[in-house]
């Protein structure tokens, strides 16, 4: 046992702080035992990126993973929480051009600032796990990951038009681009045609759909509709229309993808995207050079702003047509923005009268607006409001009359039978776009040989290292990759045929680092594999994991595809990653996100040096539910700080010896003490944080009041509630509870005790308040058995002080009890 941290009975909280810290170390309290001896529980915090030191935001979610850590741990669980770096990134490339340096110097620097400043915050993580997926050893098993995909056809490459960050130089995915800027540095992105790496996630989007039903009830609801709706899935018909031949060029089929095949009548032109492919291939000499204008125009447009259905339409004609597969109508062929070259095939049938976008097209170009539904609405020829209701088909032959649901299936059998179409499924979801022109990445282990094509990596070659010869100034960028300037590194002999070859100078999008880092953290010195195949069936699926809600698209989903693929692969027995997720709020300042720009960012080494790790942490969890935002203006870290010292001293005050009866204290205080237990353990296991250290000052209030009330801290109730306190409180304020815990003679830690077990008994009442009145008004209150008799309720009614007072020289009264709590005094008859 150690000795307590002062003796001048004064809460110090600097001193506890450099005490504990080493002692917690020495003993790897936070290490699981990982023997099978108790139920293994896996916790985890989303990955931090090394972007200097921690900051407010990390002290509010670091500080919620690690009360469920800590309280599955006091449960008994065998509990891991690892910590590591999602260390690729831009952020130090963009570093190392400004420090003429290597990406690695300011990465692993702030990775070292970091660390210390998480055991300084005191995280419950196993270091012995620790993982930086900058490191060879990481990305060795990322890229072998890569091939495993590449082998299985999940892993391709195409021409396509993407998003373009003119400043950082490299491909952006649709989720990257906010408000038609790149996430990173707020530059407009642009579109450009590049040959790119792909994973088809597509492929698994019925699967990401269906399994979000074992994630109900412990994911997010918002996060899962998050999810849903970036799927999106929808039922209709692709339907091919043909292209009239034109000049020089040749007829084409070109299948179209729709949602409502029963409005087939009233499409009277079709859009194609005019960044697509599609569009190039059809545009006539004559139209050109329109197009080509029109299509330049576009390239500064993001997906936002071309689906803004308040913009005004515009676009070119092709100079081509194509066939109603129903009416064999000729169809002009325009193209326009509003349409996305991702999209089905990158063309649409416009129906003007039943969509607004296409209405709105129609009338911009005085194209034909031809009614097909009758859903009682204004003609929007005439209204210039597209009628999207429900109703019966008019001016559609064969599906005349016919409600929504019966002609949507009689045009797909119409079609079918004349082999112009067929029922099929669309998802909004495209397939993930992971190419990044950049250095400090993972890069991609492909070889191309003019013999052999597109060349894998052998196994035994991997890891595909990084340079270390490159510096800043080759780095800058030149609108090509990076890694192309190191010419030793790229020309290499082709694995299979020998003759010379070029390695693929593209590096993987970090959000690929980031889809299985949780696997790598439960075997991170494996070296047979990217993960050890019996921790994973020990340890997986993470039964708690904790990071912002901001994340509910890129890297939840892409951990989601990850974790089935590996199971296809027959690696994993899991098919979901994470169990449950929990979102933390922000940290605001006066109502607005913390920012330089603002002036109101606070600095959270400043406010730990004032008050210490513990009242910050506390301050974090109290000020609300984890899922809500805490604003900074409106919390106390000194009023924190001010409850720690009262709930500290409690311990200070207790005399000295473990052994003693508990069941012969107080038993009020007892009572409130094991309610607090009982009930903590409900709200902590629903994420209820906050109340528990509400009910933690409760029992804290209660403690005191007993000890002032002349009962002492010598009280054995007295000690067995400060030693739960310490257990309450090692969740939040690890330090001051592991002082109190040494204070009251224990053993350290606190956290590798048992979570306080509870006597039924005392949560039940066995005494109740009997309120007694006279003609209607409160004269006294009773504390009486819950089982009294009636004629021992009236007998203590009468014989109480303010009673015999009040009725004193009266009237003879009679007692009539109405209820056990309830005693009515009024003139006897």
């Amino acid at each position: 046992m150690t000795s307590s941290t002062n003796e001048t009975n004064t809460y110090d909280f600097q001193s506890m702080e450099a005490k504990w810290a080493p002692v917690w170390e020495d003993l790897q309290v936070f290490k699981p035992k990982d023997d099978g001896s108790a139920e293994r529980r896996y916790v985890l915090d989303m990955f931090p990126y090394p972007s200097g030191d921690l900051h407010m935001g990390h002290a509010e979610a670091f500080a919620m993973g690690d009360v469920v850590s800590r309280y599955w741990k006091l449960r008994g669980y065998d509990v891991m929480h690892p910590i590591g770096w999602d260390s690729f990134g831009l952020p130090a490339e963009n570093a190392a051009i400004k420090r003429n340096a290597h990406p690695s110097e300011w990465t692993y620097a702030n990775i070292d600032t970091q660390a210390a400043s998480f055991k300084r915050y005191a995280i419950s993580a196993d270091w012995s796990r620790r993982v930086h997926t900058s490191d060879p050893e990481y990305y060795r098993w990322t890229q072998w990951l890569f091939n495993r995909f590449y082998e299985k056809g999940l892993a391709y490459r195409k021409n396509h038009p993407v998003n373009w960050c003119p400043k950082d130089q490299t491909v952006l995915a649709n989720e990257q681009v906010v408000n038609g800027a790149c996430e990173r540095c707020g530059t407009e992105v642009t579109k450009k045609a590049l040959n790119q790496w792909y994973f088809k996630i597509t492929d698994y989007a019925d699967r990401l759909l269906e399994d979000m039903e074992q994630l109900k009830g412990h994911w997010p609801e918002r996060v899962l509709l998050m999810q849903k709706n970036w799927i999106g899935r929808s039922e209709g018909a692709e339907v091919t229309f043909t292209i009239e031949a034109a000049g020089d060029k040749p007829a084409k089929q070109i299948p179209v993808y729709t949602t409502r095949p029963d409005t087939l009548y009233g499409a009277t032109f079709m859009v194609v995207a005019a960044d697509a492919e599609l569009a190039n291939e059809l545009v006539t000499e004559d139209h050109r050079a329109a197009l080509e204008s029109y299509q330049e125009q576009v390239t500064h447009l993001s997906e936002i702003e071309r689906q803004n259905t308040e913009r005004e339409k515009t676009g070119v004609f092709t100079g081509r047509y194509g066939i109603n597969p129903l009416s064999g109508e000729k169809l002009p062929i325009w193209a326009a923005d509003y349409v996305l070259a991702d999209y089905g095939t990158g063309a649409i049938m416009a129906v003007p009268a039943h969509d607004q976008r296409d209405l709105d097209f129609a009338r911009t170009f005085d194209l034909p607006v031809r009614v097909v539904v009758d859903t009682g609405e204004e003609d929007p020829n005439q209204s210039g409001v597209a009628t999207a209701g429900e109703g019966r088909l008019v001016n559609s032959g064969d599906l005349d009359g016919l409600d929504k649901d019966a002609a949507i299936a009689k045009a797909i059998e119409i079609v079918q039978a004349a082999g112009t179409g067929k029922h099929t499924v669309n998802f909004r979801l495209r397939d993930w776009l992971l190419s990044r022109q950049r250095f400090w990445g993972t890069p991609i282990p492909i070889i191309h040989c003019t013999d052999c094509g597109e060349v894998p990596v052998p196994d035994d070659q991997l890891p595909v290292r990084l340079p270390d010869n490159l510096r800043g100034e080759e780095l800058a960028p030149k609108g090509t990759s990076p890694l192309a300037a190191a010419a030793d590194w790229v020309n290499v002999p082709c694995p299979t045929c020998g003759k010379d070859a070029k390695r693929d100078t593209d590096t993987m999008d970090t959000f690929v680092d980031s889809s299985w880092y949780f696997l790598r953290f439960v075997s991170p010195d494996y070296t047979e594999g990217p993960f050890d195949p019996k921790a994973v069936r020990d340890w997986m699926p993470v039964g708690q994991y904790v990071g912002g809600v901001e994340h509910a698209i890129l890297h939840l989903l892409y951990s989601r595809f990850f974790t089935k693929v590996i199971h296809d692969l027959g690696l994993i027995e899991a098919t979901e990653p994470f169990s449950a997720l929990l979102n933390q709020g922000q940290v605001l300042n006066g109502g607005k996100a913390m920012s330089k720009s603002l002036g109101n960012g606070v600095d959270l080494g400043e406010q730990l040096d004032k008050f210490g790790v513990d009242a910050v942490r506390l301050t974090m969890v109290f000020a609300s539910p984890p899922e809500d935002d805490v604003d900074w203006a409106d919390v106390s870290p000194a009023g924190s700080q001010k409850f720690l010292a009262r709930a500290w001293r409690l311990a200070q005050d207790v005399a000295s010896g473990t052994d003693v009866d508990y069941t012969a204290g107080d038993k009020a205080l007892r009572q409130v003490t094991h309610r607090t237990v009982h009930e903590s353990a409900q709200l902590l296991d629903s994420n209820k944080f906050n109340v528990v250290i509400a009910k933690t000052m409760e029992l804290v209030n209660a403690t005191r009041k007993t000890i002032d009330s002349g009962a002492g801290a010598a009280d054995p109730a007295v000690r067995e509630a400060a030693s739960v306190v310490a257990q309450l409180l090692s969740l939040f304020a690890p330090y001051t509870a592991e002082d109190m815990w040494d204070a009251l003679g224990y053993e350290p830690s606190v956290s590798n005790s048992a979570w306080p077990s509870v006597d039924e008994s005392l949560l039940v009442d066995d005494t109740i308040t009997a309120v007694v009145q006279i003609k209607g008004k409160v004269r006294a209150r009773l504390e009486v058995p819950v089982d009294i008799s009636a004629a021992d309720l009236e007998a203590a009614a009468l014989s109480h002080e303010n009673v015999v007072r009040m009725l004193e020289g009266k009237t003879p009264l009679k007692v009539i009890v109405r209820a056990p709590k309830l005693v009515n005094v009024v003139p006897a008859p």
